[in-house]
């Protein structure tokens, strides 16, 4: 059967200390190499506490998107990074790009607000070199202004990052890409960190960026909203995050963080209703 697991781009520190040393062979005599692979635009502020802690990687893939700061040089700077331009096409698109840049045996997914611990990073290793399945998902820590988030449904979070070359490929929808593979699949024990939100503004921001992708793609999947189909699902984002995933546990920040899943959902449904009626308008 074909599993789906979400590769977490969607709503969800400094770097980590020495890498964790390297077993040369799995017990063939063959030896277990990892790709890390990421995509990213204008990560300056994020792209160097993660490189730093991927030293223990044998390639980092970074597929950038014509950025227009610093982290094009960040990136040329460390000898394990092989840096790509490529126009955007959509986050599993731009995904699947850097996969297939991939060499090692295996493959490791991540993003530049994302930090591997030293922990999760030996627990990695191990996996490959001892491997039970194709597969592993990790549970993401999601951290915002420097608290961990266990409640709103961003505990655990688990999400599919890593797995056999080959034995996977990220789904080709814009926005909520998936990773696809036949099988089961292991979950590693240590988390992984995820600062993707330092303020409110971070929140503002996403908003309009995942209201307008989610919008164009489900127009092109031919879905349509109307007036109480958008109140309803706006309010259900709300209750779901705030009251069913206990978010009014977390104060402010839970507060915030089902506010704007809620707005996510309405601005996304309203676009979709705006984008329909000018297609009927054209035909």
């Amino acid at each position: 059967s074909t599993s789906t697991f979400s590769s977490g781009t969607s709503w969800g520190g400094p770097g980590h200390g020495a890498s964790p040393c390297r077993h040369e062979t799995n017990g063939t005599g063959l030896k277990q190499t990892i790709s890390c692979i990421m995509i990213v635009k204008d990560e300056e502020a994020n792209i160097k506490a993660c490189l730093d802690a991927l030293a223990w990687a044998d390639e980092i893939i970074v597929v950038d998107s014509n950025s227009s700061d610093r982290t094009a040089d960040i990136c040329k700077a460390n000898p394990k990074v092989k840096l790509f331009e490529r126009h955007w096409k959509g986050f599993g698109p731009q995904k699947n790009i850097a996969l297939s840049l991939a060499t090692s045996n295996w493959v490791f997914s991540i993003d530049a607000d994302e930090r591997v611990s030293p922990e999760l990073a030996s627990e990695i290793i191990n996996s490959v070199e001892n491997p039970s399945f194709d597969a592993y998902a990790v549970k993401r820590k999601n951290i915002y202004r420097g608290r961990w988030v266990r409640n709103c449904g961003w505990w655990p979070d688990e999400v599919l990052r890593l797995f056999r070359r080959g034995a996977a490929k990220f789904s080709d929808r814009v926005v909520h890409e998936a990773l696809e593979f036949k099988g089961p699949a292991g979950t590693l024990e240590n988390p992984l960190e995820h600062h993707s939100y330092n303020g409110a503004g971070d929140f503002i921001r996403r908003v309009e960026r995942y209201s307008s992708l989610g919008a164009h793609q489900m127009s092109s999947r031919r879905k349509r909203a109307s007036t109480t189909n958008i109140l309803g699902r706006t309010a259900l984002a709300f209750i779901r995050s705030y009251i069913l995933k206990k978010g009014f546990l977390e104060g402010r920040a839970g507060l915030l963080i089902a506010f704007s899943t809620a707005e996510v959902t309405f601005y996304k449904y309203m676009l979709l209703s705006e984008i329909n009626e000018e297609k009927e308008k054209k035909s």
